[in-house]
């Protein structure tokens, strides 16, 4: 029986796609990199923002760090904000509170700009524990996130656990910690990636008949 529910945040609960690609745009800017066609929800919504930085332009080391930091100061005042809960995500969390399931936050955001959002969006109240990156990036892919929250939770083992997101990362980190891995085809990735999914969701209200029926 499933027990526990592990949630993305961006392109799961909320469309943060303005914010995020508003400060790609602002880092590259001032790093001096032509920012292209390429500034798109499937290149920097998912990954780690130094990945995706270093992957999409081909950024060395120290120019990778460089554009991280810049995001950053745009992010941590003015970007985190722009952002939406989709509709039917409170509806949906509330639902699987009271059908009693434990709710956990596992985001590859750092943990500090999470727990703002969630706290500014009202969202806070549905999780019991919230399991996001450092800041250095130590702990920064997702499936160090998920083990970090099934340690936060007290658990050793998938079973009984599912990993929802809107990434092929969402679903092979869910696997790959044992869990089911259930794709929401409303965010920033798209049927092709989600391929590896055990279940497939088009809405957020359709997660709850779903997750009940397991």
């Amino acid at each position: 029986m499933l027990h526990t529910v592990f949630f993305d945040l961006d392109g799961t609960l909320t469309d943060s796609a303005p914010g995020i690609l508003a400060c790609v745009r602002y880092a590259l800017d001032k790093l001096g990199v032509e920012p292209g066609a390429q500034v798109t929800a499937a290149n920097f919504i998912g990954p780690p923002l130094s990945t995706s930085f270093s992957k999409v332009y081909g950024l060395n080391s120290e120019d990778t760090a460089r554009a991280v930091a810049y995001y950053r100061e745009r992010f941590s005042t003015v970007g985190l904000f722009e952002n939406s809960v989709y509709p039917g995500v409170p509806q949906m969390l509330q639902a699987l509170r009271d059908a009693g399931k434990r709710l956990v936050l596992a985001t590859s955001k750092p943990e500090i700009y999470t727990i703002r959002i969630l706290e500014h969006f009202d969202l806070a109240k549905y999780f019991d524990e919230v399991a996001g990156a450092t800041l250095d990036e130590s702990r920064s892919d997702k499936p160090a996130v998920l083990r970090y929250g099934m340690e936060l939770c007290g658990i050793v083992s998938g079973e009984g656990c599912a990993m929802i997101g809107d990434r092929a990362s969402d679903i092979t980190s869910g696997h790959s910690c044992g869990m089911l891995g259930i794709g929401v085809l409303y965010g920033s990735g798209s049927l092709e990636e989600l391929q590896s999914a055990d279940y497939l969701a088009a809405t957020p209200a359709d997660i709850v008949p779903l997750l009940l029926g397991l």
